[in-house]
């Protein structure tokens, strides 16, 4: 019990239900922890310690119901928390404080949780790099020299370090799955529509999905089942129950292995570790296979409906940083050539893909190109001696698998000769979920990698 922080989020659950330990205790280790860390770290922006105390006490004097009762949990500072402030990495929202909660705040209170905070993000989750002018960066617990990745780098960087047990991070072209690589801690980015989200600006806006991350795949469950479900808000929100698979271990599974996802350039340090993943699988029983994967037309396909969201969402804003107003630009430059050229490329390419999963049960890849960089690079330029076009480039290996359309999980592979944390990303078909927690926890238990804590 010396380290309560450490324990899992399902460990803690147990605790509290059956008064083993008490909310509050749960909690002010929670916090003494993020005292102890978060300086040296800057995870945690915004701290709610007294409102959080409040909420434990009252856990405790109440009956337990729901599956999260009396966790301590953290938001991305991307989801509005009523009463809270939520900048969203921005200064224009600098001391914002929004009157009602996202859905997914809603859903993890409703299951019992407890806010203490706000994570770290750059602008309106703008890269996979987390700094800002109004927190500033935040730094990888294994490296303080070192990105956490992003855009939820603050989550990742919080749960690494014990700060908190569970966290929501949310996810367009890697933003979640990049910094559970480069943290050593798993986040699954769901099929579209399992987590709905709630907009009066882009409803059908499908790249972009909120999700769990933890620090081991059975507690990636249980947040999942709490945050999953429909809402009548979202067009597209999905209706079937999301239940995990009730088989254990991947034996007879089909697993597709590519290590560059059709050709992209991979840091030999990213490589080495991830070259181990199939390995793992086929001494599990899986039948393992490498493929040369065609995603033809995801490049296309991303970039237009990207920008094309950066200009509706943000196109009316002033006073934007750098990155955020690159994307605005190339927004206003979309054409309705361009929107239909990008729709014809995705359906070309989820057809294909379609018919690739009917052989295979999940395809693994890296999750990264590259390892954790320095902190003070704004992004990856090089990769291999390849030059790339721009900031968003080096996050290819996790955005083209953003416009499948299908679930994806991050879940740490193992670590560099230098000690920095590399994940292998694992994906199935659109709507099976639980067949990628399935794999990824079968994975998890085989390796161990994620019990390897940072040195703080």
């Amino acid at each position: 019990m010396s380290e309560l922080h450490y324990l899992t989020a399902t460990e803690l659950a147990r605790l509290i239900r059956t008064r083993q330990v008490s909310a509050v205790e749960v909690l002010q280790a929670h916090l003494d922890r993020i005292e102890q860390v978060n300086p040296r770290v800057n995870a945690i922006v915004t701290l709610v310690a007294e409102r959080a105390v409040e909420a434990a006490k009252a856990a405790d004097a109440a009956e337990p119901e729901g599956p999260l009762h009396g966790l301590p949990v953290a938001h991305k500072d991307l989801v509005d928390t009523a009463g809270i402030r939520t900048t969203y990495g921005s200064p224009l929202f600098a001391d914002h404080v929004p009157a009602e909660d996202d859905l997914v705040v809603e859903r993890l209170r409703a299951a019992g949780a407890i806010t203490v905070g706000k994570t770290n993000t750059p602008e309106f989750g703008t890269g996979s790099h987390t700094v800002n002018e109004v927190f500033g960066a935040t730094r990888n617990p294994y490296d303080l020299s070192k990105s956490a990745g992003g855009s939820s780098g603050g989550a990742a960087a919080a749960l690494a370090t014990g700060m908190v047990p569970l966290a929501d991070g949310s996810d367009m072209g890697g933003s979640l799955r990049n910094p559970a690589s480069f943290c050593n801690v798993v986040g699954l980015r769901p099929t579209p529509g399992r987590v709905p989200g709630v907009s009066d600006t882009a409803a059908w806006y499908t790249l972009s999905v909120q999700g769990p991350m933890a620090r081991t795949v059975d507690d990636l469950t249980l947040m999942f089942s709490a945050i999953a479900g429909f809402d009548r808000r979202s067009p597209y929100a999905i209706r079937e129950v999301f239940t995990p698979e009730p088989e254990e271990g991947v034996a007879g599974l089909r697993v597709a292995w590519s290590p560059d996802l059709g050709g992209l350039p991979v840091d030999p340090r990213t490589a080495a570790v991830t070259a181990t993943a199939p390995a793992v699988f086929e001494r599990l029983g899986a039948r393992v296979e490498e493929v040369e994967l065609d995603l033809s037309g995801a490049e296309e396909a991303f970039r237009t409906y990207r920008a094309w969201n950066y200009a509706l969402s943000f196109g009316d804003l002033s006073g934007l940083g750098p990155n955020t107003a690159w994307n605005v630009e190339r927004g206003r430059e979309v054409t309705a050539a361009a929107l239909a050229a990008a729709e014809r490329a995705r359906s070309r390419l989820y057809q294909r893909m379609s018919a690739f999963f009917d052989t295979y049960d999940v395809l693994i890849a890296p999750v990264s190109q590259v390892p954790p960089f320095p902190i003070e690079q704004p992004h990856v330029s090089e990769i291999n001696g390849e030059r790339l076009p721009d900031y968003l480039a080096w996050m290819r290996s996790a955005y083209w698998i953003s416009v499948l359309h299908a679930p994806a999980a991050s879940v740490p592979a193992g670590f560099t000769t230098d000690g920095l944390p590399v994940g292998v990303q694992i994906v199935a078909r659109p709507f099976e979920d639980a067949r990628v927690l399935r794999a990824a926890r079968a994975f998890e238990r085989a390796t161990g990698h994620g019990r390897r804590r940072p040195p703080l």
